[in-house]
């Protein structure tokens, strides 16, 4: 499974590949632009990402506007609802599923809360059918 992960908070990131080496490769990124900019190359050579995990409150481009702008580049590329990546917001903003679907239903996958925990992090894989079993 290839996994993007995008935050600006380096510990984010770091927390995040270690919850996930030994069920992923994971390239993390600081921005949201990063975020489009690998997405994009990684569509192009074929090597995809099954899962994206996006945090909402970045600089030079945020998470709604990085997803959107995926969002938009698999729709040019004819990628249909049923096969476009796993994308998940992960917030720090203390909002209940309708404040967070408020800004992205019809993009985003998913959402996870802030601080990440290794229970909801891996539910989230298995309900999105990226991870078979209980691997912890």
């Amino acid at each position: 499974m290839r996994i993007l992960i995008a935050d600006d908070e380096p510990t984010n990131r770091l927390l995040l590949q270690q919850l996930l080496k030994a069920v992923a490769q994971c390239d993390p990124v600081a921005d949201g632009r990063e975020a489009v900019d690998f997405f994009k190359a990684a569509f192009d050579s074929e090597l995809r990402y099954d899962l994206v995990l996006m945090d909402v409150m970045m600089p030079e481009m945020n998470g709604h506007d990085a997803l959107a702008s995926i969002r938009m580049f698999e729709e040019l590329r004819g990628v249909t609802r049923d096969n476009e990546a796993v994308i998940i917001l992960v917030t720090a903003i203390d909002a209940g599923d309708d404040a967070v679907a408020a800004f992205s239903i019809a993009f985003r996958t998913d959402y996870l809360q802030k601080p990440v925990l290794k229970e909801n992090l891996f539910r989230k894989l298995r309900e999105h059918q990226l991870l078979p079993g209980d691997p912890s």
